[in-house]
């Protein structure tokens, strides 16, 4: 089986103790700080070879400079489909689920995991083609979200979806000249939010299967936002709502 390699202190930590997976750690021989010290101290609990090395060796391992003096190898993480939707949707009471339609730039996948993360949603739905995989540079930016939230690839996106409203969810998409704004429609209910690529936002098919559409409305010169960006915006919005049900519930116990 074809190791993958991760790099970054969050995302090595967090892979370490996600479980199983971590095979062997390289560390910059040079830094043995407060946060380096914390992450040999997870791989020597879990009985994990740490190395301590050059960092021009490290450097090499990771592929790039940016890997904060420490890279790990992996067994490679489990990969969903379709099919494992209705069990990763029967953990909660209200699912929240991420679509991502077409998303190719490595770092904004990253960032919509690392969003997804903080936003506790059910899982990320991404078609199998035409999107970017899950790469070293997408575990960095991902700081942890990778190992923490579901990731499902599906061959088919718009069955993923008419599956999904099957499973009685609503589906919520963003397209910047939708009349209906992101803080008019209700979120609190079974969600899936859908964000499209880079430039081209949502394609038609994908389109044509939202119950709703809704835009976020901008007062500046810019048109729209980074896609990643626009992806937080939205989790925290429904994040918000959700809460504010729920004290709203607790209230009037």
């Amino acid at each position: 089986m074809t190791e993958v390699y991760l790099y970054g202190v969050h995302a090595v930590q967090a892979a370490l103790q996600a479980g199983d997976r971590v095979q062997t750690v390289w560390f910059d021989k040079e830094r043995r700080d407060q946060r380096m010290e914390a992450v040999l101290q997870l791989a020597q609990q879990a009985g994990i070879p740490a190395h301590g090395i050059a960092r021009q060796d490290v450097t090499e391992r990771a592929g790039t400079e940016k890997h904060q003096g420490v890279v790990a190898a992996c067994r490679p993480q489990h990969e969903y489909q379709e099919g494992d939707l209705e069990h990763l949707l029967a953990r909660t009471p209200v699912p929240l689920v991420l679509v991502l339609d077409n998303i190719q730039d490595p770092h904004n996948l990253g960032a919509c995991l690392r969003s997804a993360d903080a936003a506790g949603v059910s899982c990320v739905v991404v078609p199998r083609d035409n999107a970017a995989p899950v790469s070293a540079v997408v575990r960095k930016v991902a700081s942890g979200a990778v190992e923490t939230v579901p990731l499902v690839r599906v061959t088919n996106l718009a069955r993923a979806l008419r599956r999904l409203k099957d499973l009685g969810l609503w589906l919520v998409g963003t397209a910047g000249e939708a009349e209906q704004t992101l803080y008019q429609i209700d979120l609190t209910g079974p969600t899936v939010l859908l964000m499209g690529g880079e430039g081209k936002g949502l394609r038609r098919l994908t389109r044509e299967h939202c119950d709703y559409l809704v835009s976020l409305p901008m007062q500046g010169m810019v048109s729209s936002l980074n896609v990643s960006v626009a992806t937080g915006v939205c989790l925290f919005e429904a994040l918000r709502q959700r809460r504010a049900r729920q004290i709203a519930m607790q209230a009037g116990q």
